[in-house]
């Protein structure tokens, strides 16, 4: 089979027609609730108005112009939950697809070969930026418009970070994510990758080489495992570093893993939804999706639940993994499970599942990919070392301002929310682009 003709490309969105028809729906509110509930303020109201008016270079202003990840916040975001949810639309019929008009017009622009920015008169004061995923690449281009030189320094190969080695090619294709990072290029920003921050070159020596100012948004690349720490074993893997292989140069490997197999993935979110539809694209036998709530109680959006059901994943719900079937020559042969019952709320504001006392079985498996979450590498309180964290190793920042403890240290994204939305990532890197110019205005 063929690999990369079931992963390579997005499939295609809005046309010309399509995107000035669905414009010219919108109802113009005096209010924009679309706009008030874009986290990262990037304003649907207002570049639909002047798209729907035929203002299109003023349209695209506006999303780049407030959103330099416009494009990838136009595929990737979760509009239904956001933007599109408060549309007044909804009240008369559907929403506007808020996303699919934002991504045109970026996509559009690129047609057109329109630049929104030019290049800034360069300043003397040098920022550093750790991690180049949506949080650091926002924070660089918020201040490369203004001609401070950023430098952003990348553990990895390729810059991106989770739009690169977290989102699957069918979804977030390498020529998007190439066009938006082209326009940060042009800023100005320069990239150092293959460069981690670590114990021998942490944050803090950033500053005493002559930075100014460090963003860290390293974001969050270690897995939250059902048994903790353990060796490898064959046909585990977390959805760190599977999704990872399928984009850096482990798909035929992966698919010769997974073809005519049956595979289990863990969870309920976004993340699993990827896993299982790559799976399914990638020739297993079964894709079995394991989780411990119910189906209203996914956090995975709606359209991803019901796209997994057309294409034939099979949704193990109400059941909590408990340990991993291991033969003796240490590869995956089936997953302990135990079926669950929905008690009280609990803190996320859903029903908390209860294990249902001697209801163990077994799931016959070849595969099984843990998407059950992040959390901050073990190593990383070494990387900022007088940076406060709290319990999970997350970094204590300001929400308004993205403050640390550390003068001149500045946070956000994953590494201090926690796994969250790229818009949110987007919008701490604006925040703390602003609080930065502020700190070096102040110096």
């Amino acid at each position: 089979m063929n690999c990369a003709d079931h992963f390579k490309r997005m499939n295609k969105g809005f046309d010309f027609g399509q995107a000035l028809a669905e414009a010219d729906r919108c109802l113009l509110c005096h209010d924009a609730p679309c706009s008030k509930a874009c986290p990262a303020e990037t304003d649907p109201a207002g570049f639909i108005r002047k798209f729907r008016f035929r203002n299109i270079t003023g349209a695209i202003r506006t999303i780049k112009q407030n959103n330099i990840l416009g494009g990838a916040c136009g595929v990737l975001c979760p509009t239904a939950e956001l933007c599109e949810k408060e549309c007044s639309a909804t009240g008369i019929g559907q929403p506007i697809a808020i996303g699919k008009i934002q991504r045109f017009l970026v996509e559009y622009a690129r047609e057109m070969d329109f630049s929104v920015f030019e290049k800034a008169e360069p300043r003397p004061e040098k920022i550093a930026v750790v991690g180049s995923g949506p949080a650091g690449l926002s924070c660089a281009a918020e201040l490369a418009k203004d001609g401070y030189g950023v430098t952003i320094f990348e553990a990895r190969e390729e810059p991106g970070g989770v739009l690169r080695y977290g989102v699957v090619s069918f979804r977030f294709d390498l020529d998007f994510l190439a066009a938006e990072m082209a326009g940060i290029k042009n800023l100005g920003v320069e990239f150092k990758c293959s460069s981690p921050i670590d114990s021998r070159e942490s944050a803090e020596n950033l500053l005493k080489k002559g930075y100014q100012a460090v963003f860290l948004a390293p974001g969050l690349w270690d897995a939250v495992s059902l048994k903790g720490a353990k060796p490898p074993i064959k046909g585990l893997y977390s959805s760190v570093n599977y999704l990872e292989g399928l984009r850096d140069g482990r798909l035929e490997s992966l698919a010769a893993e997974i073809e005519n197999r049956t595979v289990a993935v863990i969870g309920g979110g976004s993340v699993a939804m990827d896993c299982v539809e790559s799976a399914t694209r990638l020739g297993a036998k079964d894709v079995y999706l394991v989780y411990r709530r119910s189906y209203t109680q996914m956090p995975a959006e709606e359209d991803e639940r019901i796209g997994a059901l057309q294409n034939g994943i099979h949704f193990l719900l109400l059941n909590q993994p408990v340990d991993f079937v291991i033969d003796e020559n240490k590869g995956i042969r089936g997953l302990k499970l135990v079926r669950t019952a929905l008690g009280g709320v609990d803190a996320s504001g859903r029903r908390s599942p209860v294990n249902i006392e001697n209801s163990e079985w077994i799931l016959d498996t070849d595969v099984v990919i843990e998407a059950i979450g992040n959390k901050a590498d073990d190593q990383s309180p070494t990387w900022y070392p007088n940076v406060k964290l709290n319990a999970k190793n997350l970094i204590q920042a300001d929400s308004k301002t993205g403050k640390t403890s550390v003068q001149g240290i500045f946070a956000g994204g994953d590494i201090v929310r926690g796994p969250a939305l790229v818009v949110n990532a987007v919008q701490d890197g604006k925040i703390a682009a602003r609080s930065i110019k502020a700190y070096l205005s102040s110096l």
